[in-house]
């Protein structure tokens, strides 16, 4: 199984645009972060999780040939603006899986209706085949068993999701013990640190490297990072061995 980080940051990027913070100045490419998204690639199989603004511009850079579906964490902008632009994926292999709690499908259906149209479809539009997620039900990808997990960023629930050995957990503020278990016995663990401040609806650095430690997958790597946690290459120097900063097209084989 391959991941590829596609992006790493939070909701407004780094860069943000017009910023002077010293952290969206920096000449490190390691310091230049789209928004989050992750793809999971395994045999001839090749899943999203989440689909933000920045997504065109992934798949540029990390092409992959067929796109098998994608998974949405919640219905937040940076996580889902995207969509449209699997249009390219649709036209050569039609509809694309979509796979989100039902909550998140009815804000998808609002905001991009005309994805979702039974008649009268505009005929450059993309469709999607649509696939309700419920907390405690497992799903089959490929020959995958996936297992969603729940957890809360601030009041809204959001679906993590363990593939095998790897788990991917974003804009998390709180877990559920018996949602941890699921996680436990993993090799690979990514979840959100934010800042070095507390944030009310995210982790962030401390409590990041709290939760690494109670799940205790071999290898922790951290995503939607803003530019307060700081520069890449100093935070990186200051976490433990096992426990590291992801960025933009890192690649992890497990």
């Amino acid at each position: 199984m391959t991941i590829t980080f596609l992006g790493t940051g939070t909701s407004q990027g780094i860069p943000v645009i017009g910023s002077n913070h010293p952290v969206c100045l920096s000449k490190d490419p390691k310091d230049k972060r789209l928004r989050v998204s992750v793809l999971i690639s395994w045999k001839n199989y090749n899943y999203v999780i989440d689909c933000g603004p920045d997504f065109r511009q992934q798949m540029l850079t990390n092409p992959i040939d067929k796109l098998d579906g994608i998974l949405f964490t919640h219905e937040h902008a940076d996580h889902t603006a995207g969509i449209d632009d699997i249009r390219p994926f649709f036209f050569r292999q039609g509809d694309i899986p979509i796979y989100a709690h039902p909550r998140v499908l009815d804000s998808l259906k609002r905001r991009f209706d005309y994805i979702f149209a039974d008649e009268d479809r505009y005929p450059g539009a993309p469709a999607v085949q649509v696939f309700e997620l419920v907390k405690g039900q497992n799903i089959t990808l490929g020959d995958l068993d996936v297992v969603p997990i729940e957890a809360f960023h601030n009041r809204l629930q959001v679906f993590g999701y363990r593939f095998g050995e790897f788990v991917y957990m974003t804009d998390v503020k709180r877990v559920d013990k018996d949602e941890i278990k699921k996680m436990k016995g993993a090799k690979v663990l990514v979840v959100n640190a934010l800042r070095i401040e507390p944030h009310h609806s995210h982790f962030n650095l401390e409590e990041a490297l709290e939760f690494a430690e109670e799940v205790g997958a071999e290898q922790t790597y951290f995503t939607h990072i803003s530019a307060l946690l700081g520069f890449h290459e100093e935070v990186e120097k200051s976490l433990p061995k096992n426990i590291h900063l992801a960025y933009d097209n890192l690649q992890l084989k497990i």
